[in-house]
């Protein structure tokens, strides 16, 4: 059966050919990816940075911890408290020790005449992330804990006056010593001298200023370096009482900007490559499935053949395995290759487009590769498994037939699988709408559930696409020439290879319309949100992302007359949900008296009037959501308390969260400012009092309308949620491609004849090629129509579980994308059949019609 196998791969090798191609692809994306989620597993060790001279450093602790049944929960704490004043007394007499205040810095650079100058490419370099033109967001610190980074002068002079400073430059970097640079921070607007420069450390953009400067304007103290025994350190911490951390040797990393960015950021790396591989795979077994299914359907005289020479159904069966194992093998070799090769450029592509940090490299591991060979070994033996059942089932007088029509489309095991796969995806769709229709909107969901129906209805493409080829081609029959009426008898008659073709457009189609409308209908779904909660007239915002409102310009705004000011500022609260689990809510502090005059939350239980600073406004994905009780949360600061319930929110997409008051803000500055306009004021004068405020800071404070600030806060898809998510479809819009053209180049081949006969009739040459195309861009059509059907299913769905939390929303389809998808599909499959055709047309028809099988 081995050497009957390899004959059988050899003489037929244009069947197999585009399996191989497409599980090697396949393969090689596996192992690619592998090797790229493996890498995901562990951030390097960066060791400390901010205090990597320092022997011994003191701050609060910067995690939530909660004593329950299963252990000690923790979660981040959306604010570190400061150290107290007492232990900084206490620690100084055990040795030198250094204050650390870190607070924010916003430069507007004015040149040494104190002309205004752009610092767009400095701040840039330095990755200070989205800002207004001319500021740059930096962090200030006092300059004696510049050593213990270390940072050392590259030019100039330390602080020595007030008004002095020292900055990072980097490569690239217009500031210099001498320059003068308009800076405002918690205590006021200043300008500031540039007296040095240090090299930048790639962790933070700083500006370091006097010891005293850096204490009046925050005096707070965030981080203690102690220059003594690091145990005698612990002994006066743990008198001092609990809340404060000890951080020595790698430890020390723990104080620095971000110290879980990296972990984070691997995270959602972890999540876009497994997604990816999962789908892949997916790919390829439902290609292989389907070309091997075709090529049975095509041998099934060759069988019968076999069959009257006396092998045995079992034979027949373990030949098409065998064969299915020789091209698994040699394929999965090939796709080895192709994944050790590929997944340095698959790491560098997931860096330039954001979604990796910039060290993320390809490790040392080997596991993933032998996985992926594997799997494409396995992939392609499943493949064929079931094609391998009817080949045996093929009867000796198969021999005898030479019928085109395919009689029997599918058999009662694949109606069955065919059956519980829908029955399975929907069953899935619908418990979700009734139980929690949240889950229906999470990304794993939304992902993985089109795959069922994708599944389920390829697996009906033969019956399916009779009806449908018919219907399309009604038209196209009935028009003038013989053109549109063959087509329609051959791919009617053809079914089973019909639904070969069709197959890799459906789920092309119906992958690319349901993932791409999916995030479109969420996007503007949570848009639809913030513009419906937000009744403001005017918005108030930092010029720079994650910064704050300075509290005298606040207090600014507050005093303009006519202006109705709604502060708010961000924090997060956590409850403990059935004793076990730490859930974190974000939240806005807000003013009650005020919140309803500027916003209208989606209320469906008590009134936001009764927010007060001991109570909470929750949302419906809350366990209690019950006005009047009380719930027991920790606020941003780590701080236990127990408010009442005021109200309830509707769970929408998730981005109604939670209010409580500035009280239990747990110290987080304002960062936004909603204006409503009095209804005696004018609203020109008013929005022009708040302009002239903002302009007089310096530092990009932007004042909007409600609906520019609503169109702007909206989420929309990010960037890296796009990229994501072509990279998903790229890679099974390739292994499709492939099968498509597989499929139509070895169906056209073994039609030689058929179209000897047209020609042997009085077609001419480009005749028949038009027929070629006609009938391939048919089939194309039936599979774009299938898979859009599975497309809308899916984000019926969608609407359904948004209409179910209160969001009233459309649905967004990717028309342009799609079409797209479809016609390229359709250019792939006119080449794959004309070439192949145009090759065997260039022999005699006379000879092409006599040609043995």
């Amino acid at each position: 059966m081995l050497m009957l196998a390899l004959h059988g791969v050899r003489s037929r090798w244009v069947t197999f050919v585009g399996s191989f191609v497409a599980l090697a692809l396949g393969v090689g994306l596996i192992a690619a990816t592998g090797l790229a989620l493996a890498a995901t597993f562990s951030a390097p060790d960066k060791g400390p940075q901010r205090f990597a001279a320092a022997p011994v450093v003191v701050r609060a602790d910067d995690q939530l911890r909660v004593r329950t049944a299963n252990g000690v929960r923790t979660r981040p704490l959306a604010r570190t408290a400061p150290v107290p004043p007492a232990l900084v007394t206490e620690l100084a007499a055990l040795g030198r020790t250094v204050e650390d205040r870190a607070f924010p810095v916003d430069l507007a650079a004015t040149g040494r005449d104190g002309d205004p100058r752009s610092q767009g490419s400095a701040s840039r370099a330095q990755g200070s992330g989205p800002r207004t033109q001319g500021v740059e967001p930096r962090t200030g610190h006092p300059w004696s804990v510049a050593a213990a980074a270390p940072y050392r002068l590259t030019s100039g002079r330390s602080p020595a006056a007030p008004g002095e400073a020292v900055v990072t430059a980097g490569p690239g970097s217009h500031l210099r010593t001498g320059d003068r640079v308009r800076a405002t921070t918690p205590a006021g607007a200043t300008t500031l001298t540039v007296v040095g420069t240090v090299a930048d450390r790639g962790f933070e953009s700083a500006v370091f200023l006097g010891d005293e400067e850096a204490a009046r304007i925050s005096p707070a103290v965030d981080a203690l370096v102690v220059h003594a025994d690091a145990t005698a350190v612990r002994d006066v911490v743990a008198r001092a009482g609990g809340g404060m951390d000890v951080l020595t040797g790698d430890g020390r990393r723990r104080a620095d900007p971000g110290p879980d960015h990296d972990a984070e950021a691997l995270v959602s790396v972890n999540a876009l490559l497994g997604t990816a591989a999962g789908i892949t795979l997916f790919v390829s077994v439902s290609v292989v499935a389907s070309t091997f299914s075709f090529a049975v359907a095509q041998r099934r005289r060759e069988f019968g053949l076999l069959r009257t020479a006396g092998a045995t159904p079992g034979q027949i069966r373990w030949t098409v395995v065998a064969e299915a194992a020789v091209v698994g093998v040699l394929a999965s070799a090939t796709g080895w290759w192709l994944g050790a090769t590929g997944a340095p450029l698959l790491a560098a592509r997931l860096v330039d487009a954001g979604l990796a940090p910039a060290w993320f490299a390809i490790g040392e591991q080997t596991w993933p590769l032998h996985i992926a060979f594997w799997t494409g070994v396995g992939v392609a033996t499943a493949g064929a498994l079931a094609a391998s059942f009817r080949a045996g089932r093929t009867a000796p007088t198969e021999v005898l037939r030479e019928a085109a029509v395919d009689s029997r489309t599918m058999p009662v095991s694949r109606w069955i699988l065919a059956a519980l796969v829908l029955l399975t995806g929907a069953g899935l769709l619908v418990t979700a709408l009734v139980l929690d229709p949240g889950d229906a909107l999470g990304r794993k969901a939304y992902i993985t559930r089109p795959l069922l129906l994708i599944v389920g209805v390829a697996l009906l493409a033969p019956v399916l696409v009779g009806p449908l080829v018919r219907a399309l081609t009604w038209l196209p029959a009935r028009l003038p020439g013989a053109t549109g009426v063959l087509a329609r008898e051959n791919a009617s008659a053809g079914v089973r290879r019909t639904a070969a073709v069709a197959a890799p457009v459906v789920i092309t189609v119906a992958l690319t319309a349901s993932l791409l409308g999916t995030v479109a209908t969420l996007a503007e779904a949570k848009a639809t949100e913030v513009r419906t909660a937000t009744t403001a007239d005017l918005v108030v915002v930092p010029g720079a992302e994650d910064r704050t409102l300075p509290p005298f310009f606040v207090e600014r705004v507050r005093a303009v007359e006519g202006a109705v000011a709604g502060v708010s500022r961000p924090t997060a609260v956590t409850v403990l949900e059935e004793g076990t689990a730490l859930v974190t809510s974000e939240a806005r502090a807000v003013d009650p008296a005020r919140l309803t005059a500027v916003a209208a939350p989606p209320v469906v239980a008590g009134r936001l009037t009764d927010l007060d600073d001991d109570s909470i406004v929750v949302n419906e994905e809350w366990l209690t959501t019950t006005v009047g009780e009380r719930v027991t949360v920790w606020l941003g600061d780590g701080r236990e308390v127990s408010l009442r319930i005021a109200a309830v929110l509707a769970t929408g997409t998730g981005g109604n969260g939670v209010y409580v008051t500035a009280r239990n803000a747990g110290g987080a500055g304002a960062d936004r400012i909603d204006v409503a306009v009095a209804e005696a004021a004018d609203p020109g004068a008013v929005a022009a009092a708040l302009r002239t405020a903002a302009e007089a800071e310096g530092t990009g404070i932007r004042v909007l309308t409600g609906a520019e600030w609503a169109a702007a806060a909206a989420p929309g898809t990010s960037d890296s949620t796009r990229a994501g998510l072509w990279l998903i479809l790229s890679m099974a819009l390739l292994c499709t491609g492939i099968a498509l053209a597989n499929t139509l180049v070895t169906a056209t081949t073994d039609r030689v004849r058929d179209l000897a006969v047209l020609r042997l009739t009085g077609a001419s040459v480009p005749q028949v090629l038009r027929l070629v195309t006609v009938e391939a861009v048919a089939v194309v059509t039936v599979g774009a129509v299938i898979g859009a059907g599975v497309a809308a299913v899916n984000l019926a769905g969608v609407w359904g579980a948004l209409a179910l939390l209160g969001v009233r929303s459309g649905v967004v389809v990717p028309w342009g994308t799609t079409g797209a998808v479809i016609a390229a599909a359709a250019v792939v499959a006119a080449v794959s059949a004309v070439v192949p055709a145009a090759f065997a047309l260039r022999t005699r028809p006379v000879e092409l019609a006599g040609m043995r099988e």
